[in-house]
Order: structure tokens, then C-alpha cells, then sequence
């Protein structure tokens, strides 16, 4: 019996027919929908895109660095304190932690690691982001932390894939680690690893420890969590977590994963700061000069330089060893003279000034409030005078500066500017005379508590330090030499010669009178009226104009006291005039740039040295002559001494006991309101000046007030270090002697004697 054929569809086979055509229409669409939001992404549809230009060159917001002649970075300019580094800038350890804990495939993908975004996705997150180091670049060069909102969160990982993609087709492995490590905000300031390493550990990457690398790489996950200056615990815990990594990936053995975790969290903590640090008077002397510089050098395109966004390296002639050893030498002289100037200042009701009435202590003190800031700031408010003075006898809580440190108390503000008042200033700088570039330079005491530089900034009177200039102008004008002798005797400049209004009688300090010196002895000992005789011979007028050519700035009166300092002058302008004495008569222009280069390593300026003759060579090395008598045996002969005096408790480094050519000369000003040296050897001119804010807040004795007491034993205890430092070079030799030299110098030669007395050293103006 024949069967019947059954042709009747299964209704099953339709509906999985009809299923499986719905999922793979529903599943290309899919597909196609994602490329085209993706392709629609990298369109900027949804926002822009970094084009290609941005992702060569990133907008990376980087720190001005202040580099010294030895290559040491000695401060920033900065919004954000960033520095660039080169892979080739980060220690191995730190690659390898960075790698083993954030991105352990990360030389296997291209941007974007497959397993660890289908792992994510599988987990739903729970076991850990997929982002790789080459996203998280990504999100910290071009949209940042971004959006809480999912649907925009989506957008913006998007984006991330995008731009990650095309930042590993446009740089190496290595230079996305170096990017990576150099964008990152670590805190306090700093923003890279570069700052991070100076900022926590006061170190250069390449010196960093295998924990100390294992701290940093931690910060990566939450650098606001993982401080180590507030969380040290929380710190060492994922320090001890990026340790496990490296040891799971075979960068580091079990053991030495238990040595590092065992170790403590040891830190070198110094926040860097424009306030703070080596070299903080220049470094704001330079922040002015570049502000003007960037008015009249522009970038290629017309626009202006940032110095706080574009990360240019500003190469200077400062030697950060020589600035070191010119900053201790301030601070440990100034700290010992302060204890002293307290200790005077306790006999005196109406300290730290002297000799003056309660009207001008009331018009300094009320002249100091007007400066304060706490003065502007009460004005701002809308504050009368009246209301503001009150104001200053009110007690409040304040930190005030001591050689000590800081410390907490409790006065009036009025209390405190006369507390100010007492502190001593100086001023150093250190110049090599043949090439004009500044080695070191100190403008005050510290910076954070007096900002007035008394170097570029501050002109006081010179005293002594004046009279080398009008010596060589006798001897370039008479043709006198230092062996020449002059007879020291009371001497009178009458009413209307060279503009004198009243006849002018210098004193000698010690009211005694030498009879006849030569004038290596009369400069020696700082003898007023052999100086005062000279001017009158050459007059004014030729002292002034070679003062001058010298490199002085300051405006100068045609008045014959100049002949002994009343002059004003700056530290910076001394330091230059003295150098062309040493440079054979050649004056150069102090110099503290060599160059400037931008971010990418460009040089972009170089300065043009600038330099002209003043003096032939016989004449200045003659000076050099008459110098070298001041530290032979006259007021500058404690620096060859070993046996003390009076007052030598606060002369700090004492004994110098130098024995190579020093040419140097002293000053001392009217009241001993200011001291001075300058000391000079044939590769170095340094200048220092020593005395209060006010002219009226003083020593009352010689003794300590005076240039020899006051300012040489800076330049003494700089040149012990220099000379202990054999890298510096700083020269032990002769002054280089010209040949056929036409001028007498080699005159007798006294014993070297104990330092001279106090009095020497003096002046007595007329006015």
C-alpha cells in the first residue's frame, strides 16, 4: 500500500529561520551602528578631535626651567610644575612598575587591549577597568577626568579609544611611557614624574630606588589618596600592592620584593616654590627681565612666549654649587653678626635705631605700615587711615622669620615691622671678570620674609670701596704709580673750587696724620685726606666720567666728597666696575643668560656679550697693585691673620688664612650704616655689602659696623668654600702682569701685621 508524501512545513523551522535572520539583521546593524558612531566620534560630531598637529605636539602646559652653568635645574616658572623627561630620563625600575601594575599587556596592544575590555564588559566592571596607559594618555592630554553621565561617559571612552589608537600610530612604546610620565598631577606642585622625584624624594628620576619608583607608580591610581605627606600608611599599602605586581611579572625576585616592602616610607620632602629654593633673588630678578623679554623676542607664528605654559629652558651663568656656597656663606655670617646686633639692641629703648628722634622713628614706622600688605588689604575694605593704624597695636597670632626657623607668637603688627627692622641685610655677587657671567648671587637674607634684592635692586653708599675709582684716575691722568708718595697732612678744598658751597676739611678717621705715604699705603689704610687730595688734582668731573665707562649707573654729584663714598651704588654695578681692574681694563657687561632654548631644544635667543675698553692694561693691573696692599696690610689683612681681637667672636670662618694674591678693598659709610668688601682674585670678582633696611638702624661701635667686621668675612668664609670645592677652578695664581709694564709697582713691602685697627677703615663725609 503506497504511503502518502507529507509536504506540510514544520511551523518550528520558520520561527528559527526567522530568529536567526532577525539576530544577524539586528547584529550588522549593530556592527554598523557602532562603526558609525565611532566613525561619527572620530569625525567630531560629537565633540572635537585632536587633529593631527595636536598629537604631535600636545598641549602639555610645561614649567619654564631656570637652568645653572653646570647643568643643575635651580627653579621654575610655572602654573603647573611640569617637566619634560625623555624615556631615556626614567629609571628602568619605574618603567617596570608603571608597566606591571597599570598595563601589563601594554606592548602587546595597540591601544587598546582586546581580553581586558571583554573581561571588563564579562564582569561588568567588578574585575577591574580595561583602560591601558595608552587611554589614560589619552584622557589626560585631551578631555581629562570627564563626565559622570553615562551616555556622555560613553561618548568620551569613545573618543578615548580613538585618540589612543592614534597615538600608538604616531609614537613609539617608549614615548607614550615618557608622555605618560610626564603628564601626571602627583600633588603638592607637582605634575610629572620629573617634579614628583624632586618634590618627594629631592631627587632625578634616574636616582630613584626600586621602592622609591613602587611610591610613585602607586600615586598613579589616586595621587590625592596616595600622598605620602598626609596617607604614609595608605602610601606603603599600595606600595607594598605595585611591589606584588612587578614580582608577579618577573621584574623583581620574591626576595626583593620582602626587602623593599619591609622598608619605611622615607622621604626628603621640599615643595618647590617661587619663594623657596636656591638662588630666589635672581630667579625673580630673571622672572623680570623675561617678562620684558617676551614683549620683544615672538614665537615664529607672532604670538607670545608663556613662561609658565611652554616649558622653555632658560640656560643661565649661574654655578648652583658656587650659589650654594655664596648663600651659606650669607647665612652663616649674618646669623651669628644678628646675635650680636640683639644683643646691642637690648641697651637701646628705641631700638634698632640710633641717634634718631621719636618724629623720625614715627615717620619710618608709619612708612613701613603704608608698604605692608596688610595695609593694602584693609584699604581694599574700605578701611579710613585711622581705623587701619589702629589696627597695627591690635595682638594677633603670627609665624615670624628668626635664624632659627620659624616661630609662632603673638604681637602687634607694629611690634613686628620694628621686629623686621632689626634684622641685617646683605647682597653678594660673584662675576668672572673675563667672560662678564654671574656665578653667584645673593640678594638678601631670605627671601620668603624680605623680597627687596640688595643686588640689582638696592643702591647704598660705598664708602672706601669708592676710592680705587679715583686712585686710577690719578694714575691715568698724572701718570702717578702706586709707589708714588703724597704727604698725608690737613688739607682744605675752599668755597667755590669744584662747586664746593661750604670749604670741605676731610678728617682721618682716627684724627692722626701719616706724613708722607706712598699711595699703596694711603689706599691701604683708607686715608681720607689722601684721597680727597687726588680728587682735588684731578677733579670731579674725571672721576665721575670714569666711574662711568666702568659700568656704574648710578647718578653721581660733581662734588668732591664722592672722593670718599657718598655715592650710591649697586652691588651688581661695583662687582662690574671692579672686574674691568681685573680683566686688564676691559670692562664687560655682567651677563646671566646664555641662552634660551624651547621645549623641543630650539635655541630661540643668545645674548651678545657686551664689553669695551676703559683702562690700559699697565694702569689697571696697577690698581690691582694698590689692591693687593689692602689685604697685605691694611684693612683687609685679617683675611691672611690667624691671631684674633676684639670683636672677632662674630667675625665667622675666622681664620681665613689665605696666602695666594687677593686684591680687595673695604668700606665703611658714615655711622656705619653700610659695610662693603670687595675681594678680588684673577678669575673671580665678588662684591658683598652688610647693613639694615634703614641707614638710621646701626651698630653704635666700629667695631662691629665696619666693612672688615660687617661684609669681608662673607667673602671670606665664600672663598674657604670655593677653594675646599676643587671643581670650581677658582683661581690661586698671580694677576696676569702685562709685559714691558711701564708703571712702578713692586714697592717695598711691609711685614704682614696683626689686622689694623677698627678706625682705619672709617670715613668722615661733608655734605
Amino acid at each position: 500500500m503506497a504511503t502518502k508524501k507529507n509536504n506540510s512545513k514544520n511551523p518550528n523551522d520558520k520561527d528559527f529561520k526567522f530568529y536567526t535572520k532577525t539576530f544577524w539583521k539586528f547584529f550588522f546593524y549593530g556592527i554598523g551602528g557602532i562603526a558609525l558612531f565611532f566613525l561619527f566620534a572620530s569625525w567630531g560630531i560629537f565633540g572635537s578631535m585632536p587633529s593631527f598637529e595636536d598629537l604631535e605636539n600636545p598641549d602639555s602646559n610645561l614649567a619654564t626651567e631656570i637652568i645653572s652653568a653646570d647643568g643643575v635645574v635651580i627653579g621654575k616658572y610655572f602654573q603647573k610644575n611640569r617637566s619634560q623627561l625623555k624615556y631615556s630620563d626614567l629609571p628602568k625600575n619605574l618603567v617596570d612598575a608603571l608597566v606591571a601594575t597599570e598595563d601589563e599587556r601594554f606592548y602587546e596592544h595597540s591601544g587598546i587591549d582586546g581580553r581586558g575590555t571583554l573581561r571588563a564588559i564579562a564582569s561588568m566592571g567588578t574585575s577591574g577597568g580595561a583602560s591601558t596607559l595608552t587611554q589614560q594618555l589619552a584622557k589626560q592630554l585631551f578631555h581629562g577626568e570627564g563626565s559622570k553621565f553615562l551616555p556622555f561617559r560613553i561618548i568620551q571612552k569613545a573618543k578615548e579609544w580613538i585618540i589612543a589608537i592614534r597615538l600608538e600610530r604616531q609614537y613609539t612604546k617608549n614615548e607614550i611611557l615618557a608622555m605618560y610620565c610626564n603628564v601626571y598631577d602627583f600633588g603638592n606642585y607637582s605634575v610629572g614624574v620629573s617634579s614628583a622625584a624632586q618634590t618627594y624624594f629631592s631627587k632625578t628620576p634616574k636616582e630613584l630606588t626600586v621602592d622609591e619608583s613602587a611610591i610613585l607608580v602607586g600615586m598613579f591610581k589616586n595621587s590625592g589618596l596616595y600622598n605620602p605627606v598626609r596617607n604614609p600608611q595608605g602610601v606603603k599599602n599600595r606600595r607594598n600592592v605595585v611591589l606584588a605586581q612587578m614580582e608577579k611579572s618577573k621584574m623583581i625576585s620574591k626576595d626583593q620584593k620582602e626587602k623593599f616592602q619591609a622598608l619605611p616610607i622615607a622621604l626628603k620632602f621640599k615643595l618647590e616654590s617661587h619663594r623657596e629654593g636656591t638662588a630666589t633673588y635672581f630667579r625673580e630678578y630673571l622672572r623680570d627681565y623675561m617678562k620684558k623679554w617676551v614683549t620683544e623676542n615672538k614665537k615664529p607664528d607672532g604670538s607670545d612666549y608663556d613662561i609658565y605654559k611652554d616649558g622653555l629652558k632658560i640656560y643661565t651663568t649661574i654655578d648652583s654649587r658656587m650659589q650654594l656656597h655664596a648663600e651659606e656663606a650669607v647665612e652663616k655670617h649674618m646669623a651669628n653678626l644678628q646675635e650680636e646686633f640683639f644683643i646691642q639692641a637690648k641697651k637701646n629703648k628705641n631700638a634698632p635705631f640710633v641717634n634718631i628722634t621719636e618724629a623720625e622713628t614715627n615717620r619710618i614706622l608709619k612708612q613701613a605700615m603704608k608698604a605692608s600688605n596688610r595695609w593694602a588689604v584693609l584699604k581694599s575694605l574700605d578701611k579710613s587711615d585711622e581705623e587701619i593704624e589702629a589696627s597695627f597695636s591690635q595682638k594677633a597670632k603670627m609665624t615670624v622669620f628668626t635664624w632659627k626657623g620659624e616661630k609662632d607668637t603673638i604681637m602687634t603688627p607694629i611690634d613686628s615691622i620694628r621686629y623686621y627692622k632689626h634684622f641685617l641685610q646683605s647682597g653678594l655677587m660673584a662675576m668672572e671678570p673675563q667672560t662678564g657671567n654671574i656665578k653667584a648671587w645673593v640678594g638678601g637674607i631670605n627671601y620668603k620674609y624680605f623680597q627687596y634684592d640688595h643686588v640689582g635692586q638696592g643702591a647704598r653708599q660705598v664708602g672706601s670701596t669708592f676710592k680705587p675709582f679715583v686712585y686710577a684716575t690719578a694714575i691715568e691722568q698724572l701718570n702717578m704709580s702706586p709707589c708714588d708718595s703724597i704727604i698725608d697732612a690737613p688739607f682744605t678744598i675752599p668755597v667755590g673750587r669744584h662747586h664746593v658751597t661750604e670749604s670741605w676739611t676731610p678728617r682721618n678717621s682716627d684724627n692722626k696724620y701719616r706724613g708722607m705715604v706712598t699711595l699703596k699705603k694711603a689706599l691701604a689704610n683708607s686715608i681720607n685726606t689722601i684721597s680727597a687730595k687726588l680728587m682735588d688734582k684731578v677733579g670731579p668731573e674725571a672721576v665721575v666720567d670714569l666711574t662711568h665707562k666702568l659700568g656704574v649707573k648710578s647718578q653721581i654729584p660733581l662734588q668732591p666728597s664722592i672722593a670718599l663714598g657718598a655715592v650710591e651704588i649697586t652691588v651688581e654695578d661695583m662687582v662690574a666696575a671692579y672686574s674691568t681692574f681685573a680683566n686688564q681694563g676691559v670692562y664687560t657687561k655682567p651677563q646671566f643668560l646664555n641662552r634660551i632654548e624651547d621645549k623641543s631644544g630650539v635655541v630661540i635667543y643668545e645674548p651678545i656679550p657686551e664689553s669695551h675698553d676703559v683702562l690700559n692694561k699697565d694702569i689697571a693691573f696697577a690698581v690691582i697693585k694698590l689692591l693687593e696692599g689692602v689685604t697685605e696690610g691694611g684693612s683687609g689683612s685679617r683675611l691672611r691673620t690667624t691671631g684674633g681681637g676684639n670683636g672677632y667672636n662674630r667675625v665667622t670662618g675666622y681664620p681665613y688664612a689665605f696666602t695666594n694674591p687677593i686684591a680687595g678693598k673695604t668700606g665703611t659709610t658714615q655711622n656705619q650704616s653700610d659695610g662693603w668688601f670687595m675681594g678680588m682674585v684673577p678669575n673671580l670678582v665678588t662684591g658683598v655689602w652688610v647693613g639694615c633696611e634703614d641707614r638710621s638702624a646701626r651698630f653704635r661701635s666700629i667695631t662691629y659696623g665696619q666693612g672688615a667686621t660687617a661684609a669681608l668675612p662673607v667673602w671670606g668664609y665664600f672663598m674657604k668654600l670655593c677653594y675646599a670645592d676643587p671643581e670650581l677652578k677658582v683661581s690661586k695664581s698671580d694677576f696676569d702682569r702685562p709685559p714691558n709694564l711701564s708703571i712702578k709697582v713692586d714697592c717695598y713691602v711691609p711685614k704682614i701685621v696683626k689686622d689694623s685697627t677698627a678706625t682705619q677703615d672709617t670715613e668722615e663725609f661733608s655734605f
